[in-house]
């Protein structure tokens, strides 16, 4: 037999030596030995009947194929291979053609299911951008209903086909052209997929490199932190204060930006005092972060190290450099006197205690735009210039032109295009998601509905749906036997309504959850957030991301017709209340990696809100289980092989 036993992978070999073996042989044995070390448990008997299902199946279309292409013995067929760094994601089978990599997922149904559409596309779309040996090539995604006869469509990329149809769109697949693969090049090619914050923020900090993710590197994220060190370097030598802001969109990496520069110095010279500590007024940011690094060193809360070193307190940190995330979100004077009884906005308590040192200080202020949604939040950037003009020594300010006139109380202002981070890293591929939320939050809903057509053609998931359980089904059959992905519950902390639909969103329930464990216990943890049972408000999402979020939309935020509306806030003291309501769903809608699903309750007053996010390009999953059949039109692929005259 002609296998070679490779670790990322069950089994592999031409197809010629797939058709040789014997379905309870050696070939089962290993894709066996490969689910055993993989998952750490031996497989259960409903996968093993899979594989031998599958193994008769393909075996008969791949006859087929030979028939009519006898070239076809020598590709290469590749069976469970588990995308490295993502524990528990297995296509079933890949077939690397000359130049095509084929991705299949076999599935035991007759029917369409919206999330076994969207597994596969997930497979091809992160082969297509984080596998090395298949950046140049056509990476086609193909699902395979075992119960289904006649059957052949596209849905997006995907070719959903019945195994009678299975021999005719493989074929037509060899047709296709690209540069050649070398297989054993492909199976031991890089992987490199875009980690979690939570995940990058471990591998940082336990002196594991990051992958050399090509989005990242794109995206200026190498450069930005090379600034933020020349900065650090200049201060330092010529014993001067300076003040640098990093903008950027909504998980463009600036908190990666944060964690990497504290980790740069903090470890650049073991016997050096600790000089940086990233610090973040995001409290549930800060619990998860803390979590996951098991150290209160690295990341610390901005205000118990306020309360120490701020005010009339005389006292100096240890540090001379303080990487604030979300520092647009500073509280004001009358928010700090509330909270610790001097009238100093935070900005200013910073500058204060960086005149107070010695000898030289440099303050990263990380700004998130259009997130601020606590009071007290709402001066923004304007309230570092005062906190300069203010100060008896000269500060530096280093930032991106965009802002740079705010600044007029600086003693110089130094612009630079590597402080503004404008492309989104969070949802893997999609730029246009932050674009989406925009327009559709600015009621232009037929810009957003455009917009929408780029993000789901990059393969980023966007639905809604007036049934909760069809949003759980949907998350949880797509994740199934993933140990790393996350999912689950978040909503606007004023949407009253929700708690009727069994998503309590309340203060009283919400204040005990507990973030380390909700974003990273694993799926099977009473903890997890893939129990789908606690909920993350607007509060305790901020900053931090899950793959396929649910996101609650209530009754806090309305569609009139023509524009958002928000009811009116009793005892509010906010500047603007509809404007952090605005905010806040920019945050909801800003989670996800890999997509989400908005859940509208099936209330009369929530249906001119549901129809405007289907008319913004929202796609709806409406019957059970997420099911939804395809059109019997058939299109490209389906037209190309009744051409050729291929039948099963």
């Amino acid at each position: 037999m002609e296998n070679t036993k490779i670790g990322s992978c069950g089994w592999f070999g031409t197809i010629d030596a797939f058709l040789n073996t014997k379905a309870s042989s050696e070939w089962l044995q290993h894709l066996c030995d490969h689910h055993l070390a993989c998952m750490n448990s031996s497989a259960d008997e409903s996968q093993v009947l899979a594989w031998k299902n599958s193994y008769v199946a393909l075996t008969a279309v791949l006859q087929q194929v030979l028939c009519h292409r006898p070239s076809a013995g020598e590709w290469s067929i590749i069976f469970e291979y588990e995308l490295p760094r993502e524990r528990g994601r297995r296509p079933d089978v890949i077939i690397l053609t000359r130049s095509v990599v084929l991705v299949l997922e076999f599935k035991d149904f007759g029917q369409v299911f919206e999330t076994h559409v969207d597994q596969v596309r997930a497979y091809a779309r992160d082969l297509r951008h984080y596998h090395a040996a298949s950046h140049h090539n056509l990476v086609k995604p193909i699902l395979v209903l075992t119960k289904a006869t006649n059957l052949l469509n596209e849905r997006d990329d995907a070719t959903v086909v019945a195994p009678d149809q299975l021999s005719a769109v493989l074929v037509c697949s060899a047709d296709m052209l690209g540069p050649a693969i070398e297989p054993r090049a492909w199976v031991q090619a890089d992987y490199a997929p875009l980690p979690s914050l939570v995940s990058a923020a471990r591998r940082i900090f336990e002196h594991e490199p990051l992958p050399q993710i090509r989005r990242a590197q794109s995206a200026g994220i190498p450069e930005t932190i090379a600034t933020l060190v020349d900065i650090a370097k200049q201060a330092q030598a010529r014993g001067e204060r300076h003040l640098a802001l990093v903008t950027g969109v909504p998980g463009a990496g600036k908190t990666l930006v944060g964690l990497q520069f504290v980790y740069a110095n903090h470890f650049q010279d073991a016997d050096a005092e600790r000089s940086a500590v990233f610090l973040s007024g995001n409290g549930p940011l800060v619990k998860v972060l803390q979590h996951a690094l098991k150290s209160t060193i690295f990341v610390q809360d901005v205000h118990g190290f306020l309360k120490q070193y701020g005010g009339q307190n005389g006292r100096v940190p240890e540090e001379h450099i303080w990487v604030y995330d979300e520092a647009q979100r500073a509280w004001d004077a009358q928010r700090v006197n509330e909270k610790r009884g001097h009238a100093t906005s935070e900005p200013e308590d910073f500058l204060r205690i960086g005149e107070r040192m010695n000898s030289w200080a440099f303050m990263v202020g990380l700004i998130g735009e259009g997130q601020e949604i606590h009071l007290g939040e709402e001066a923004g950037l304007t309230q570092w210039n005062h906190a300069i003009a203010n100060m008896s020594q000269p500060w530096i300010v280093h930032c991106p032109s965009k802002v740079s006139h705010l600044f007029a109380a600086a003693g110089r202002v130094e612009t630079s295009g590597n402080l503004d981070l404008t492309n989104t890293l969070r949802s893997h591929l999609a730029d246009d998601v932050q674009l989406w939320v925009r327009h559709l939050l600015e009621g232009d809903l037929a810009a957003a509905a455009r917009a929408a057509q780029r993000v789901t053609r990059d393969g980023f998931d966007i639905y809604v749906t007036r049934s909760l359980q069809i949003a759980k089904d949907y998350v949880t059959q797509r994740y199934l036997g993933n140990q790393e992905k996350r999912y689950g519950l978040i909503a606007s902390s004023k949407a009253k309504n929700l708690p009727e639909w069994d998503i309590q969103n309340g203060y009283n329930f919400t204040k005990n959850l507990r973030e380390g464990q909700w974003y990273n216990d694993p799926p099977h943890s009473r903890l997890s957030c893939c129990q789908l049972r606690d909920v993350a408000t607007e509060f305790a999402c901020q900053g931090l991301e899950l793959d396929f979020p649910i996101v609650g939309w209530g009754s806090d935020l309305l569609w009139r017709g023509a524009a958002w509306a928000s009811p009116p806030q009793r005892r509010s003291s906010a500047r603007d209340p509809h404007q952090l309501r605005i905010n806040s769903y920019r945050v909801l809608l800003t989670r996800g990696r890999d997509g989400f699903i908005v859940f509208v309750p099936p209330e009369s007053t929530m249906d001119s809100t549901y129809e405007a996010l289907v008319t913004a390009g929202l796609r709806a999953l409406i019957e059970a289980n997420g099911a939804k059949r395809l059109d019997s039109e058939n299109d490209g692929v389906a037209d190309e092989v009744r051409s050729l005259g291929l039948r099963a």
